[in-house]
């Protein structure tokens, strides 16, 4: 998923967004020098990867608090952590895909309301 597919489907409100980053990168707290600002995408929500890694597919939807068959969309820092992530969801049921951009593109836009 690009960061502009992202964008209008954060608008319609219609998928769960996934940062599975530490709590520190969610906040702000840590992050990478690379990327000009530090945060999250408005709306995600944190669930570091390691609560999805080894986890059965019941533990997995408990966590995440969708549905199964719940469209799930998440990402990380640069695509990597997220791209593990998809494939737990998946295997959870989800209707899962990976922003390959993540936050080390997402930082990079203009728009006021990123966090």
């Amino acid at each position: 998923m690009t960061g502009e597919e992202l964008t209008r489907r954060l608008e319609g409100h219609d998928l769960v967004l996934l940062d599975v980053r530490t709590p520190e990168e969610y906040t702000g707290a840590a992050g990478y020098p690379c990327d000009p600002r530090q945060g999250h995408i408005p709306g995600a929500r944190n669930i570091p990867l390691e609560r999805l890694l080894g986890a059965d597919g019941d533990d997995i939807r408990r966590v995440v608090g969708a549905p199964e068959g719940s469209e799930v969309v998440a990402y990380c820092h640069s695509g990597q952590r997220s791209g593990l992530a998809v494939a737990a969801l998946a295997n959870a049921g989800y209707r899962a895909e990976n922003y390959e951009g993540s936050w080390h593109e997402w930082s990079r836009r203009p728009d006021p309301d990123a966090e």
